[in-house]
C-alpha cells in the first residue's frame, strides 16, 4: 500500500493518518448537526410545532436570501457592515497592542494607567454607544468607533497580562549583554507574546461585531444590523433571522481568516 506521507517513518504515518481521519470526522459531524438543526427547524414549521411568524423557517429565509441577492441590495448591506468591522477591528487591535506595549515600556504609566484600565473593562462598552456615536458622529465613523471601542480595552488588558508573563531570565540575559529596551521587545516579548496576541484578536472579530451591530441598530441607514432592526420594526422575523444567519456567517469567516493568520505566526514564531 503507497503511503500517503512518503519519507516519514511506518509509526508516524500511521499517526498522520489517524489525525487525518479524525478532523474529518469532526468536519461531519458539525455539518451533520447544523443539517438536522435546520431539517429539525424547517418540520418543525411545516407541522405547525413552532409559531412561524416568531421564528420564521430555512426554506422561506433560503427565498428571501435569494431575492436579496437578485435585487442587489444584500451585496451592499454586507459591504458595508463588513467595512466597519474590519476597520474597527484593525484599529482596536493595533491601538490596544500599541498601549500595551506602552504600558510595558514605563512602569510609571503602567502604574498610573492600572485604575483606569480596570474601570474601563467593567463599563459596558456597548451602553456607552450612544455617547461614542453622539461624540464620533452619527455615521460610517461613529459606528467604526464604537466597534474600536468596544475591542481596545480587551485587547490592551490580554496584551499587556502576556507581555508580564514573559519569562524574567530571559530578559535579565539580554540585559546582561547590554540588550536595549526595543531589542528586548522585539527579540524576546513580541514573539514570546505572539499566542496571547493572537487570543485578543480572536476575541477582537465578535466584540468588533458587537460593536458594529449595536452602533448599526442605532444610527444607520444600512448593514446587516440596519436589515435587523429593520425587519423588527415591520414585524419580518424572515429578514430577522436572515440577517442573524448572514452575520454568523460573515463572523465565521473572518475568524477563520485570524485562524489562518494564526498558524502562519506560530510558524514565523
Amino acid at each position: 500500500m503507497e503511503k500517503k506521507y512518503p519519507g516519514v517513518s511506518a509509526e508516524h504515518h500511521e499517526f498522520l493518518c489517524k489525525v487525518k481521519k479524525r478532523k474529518r470526522a469532526v468536519i461531519i459531524t458539525q455539518v451533520s448537526l447544523l443539517v438536522v438543526f435546520f431539517a429539525f427547524w424547517e418540520i418543525a414549521a411545516r407541522t405547525k410545532l413552532v409559531d412561524t411568524f416568531l421564528t420564521s423557517y430555512p426554506s422561506q429565509m433560503w427565498n428571501l436570501f435569494l431575492r436579496l441577492i437578485a435585487d442587489g441590495s444584500l451585496y451592499r448591506h454586507v459591504a458595508i457592515s463588513t467595512f466597519e468591522t474590519v476597520v474597527g477591528f484593525v484599529a482596536g487591535t493595533i491601538f490596544g497592542t500599541l498601549i500595551a506595549i506602552l504600558l510595558w515600556w514605563s512602569d510609571f504609566v503602567s502604574e498610573v494607567l492600572d485604575p483606569y484600565m480596570v474601570v474601563l473593562n467593567a463599563l459596558p462598552k456597548t451602553a456607552l454607544a450612544p455617547i461614542i456615536i453622539l461624540w464620533a458622529g452619527a455615521g460610517i465613523t461613529g459606528i467604526i468607533v464604537t466597534a474600536m471601542a468596544v475591542s481596545i480595552v480587551v485587547t490592551i488588558l490580554g496584551v499587556y497580562g502576556g507581555f508580564k508573563e514573559v519569562d524574567g531570565d530571559k530578559i535579565k540575559m539580554l540585559q546582561t549583554f547590554g540588550a536595549t529596551r526595543l531589542q528586548i521587545l522585539q527579540k524576546v516579548i513580541i514573539p514570546a507574546s505572539i499566542p496571547t496576541i493572537v487570543s485578543a484578536v480572536k476575541i477582537n472579530v465578535g466584540l468588533s461585531w458587537v460593536g458594529v451591530i449595536v452602533g448599526e441598530l442605532m444610527v444607520s441607514r444600512a448593514g446587516i444590523g440596519y436589515l435587523i432592526v429593520y425587519g423588527s420594526q415591520v414585524f419580518r422575523l424572515d429578514l430577522v433571522m436572515t440577517s442573524v444567519i448572514i452575520l454568523a456567517i460573515l463572523a465565521t469567516v473572518m475568524y477563520q481568516g485570524v485562524a489562518y493568520l494564526e498558524k502562519k505566526l506560530m510558524k514565523w514564531r
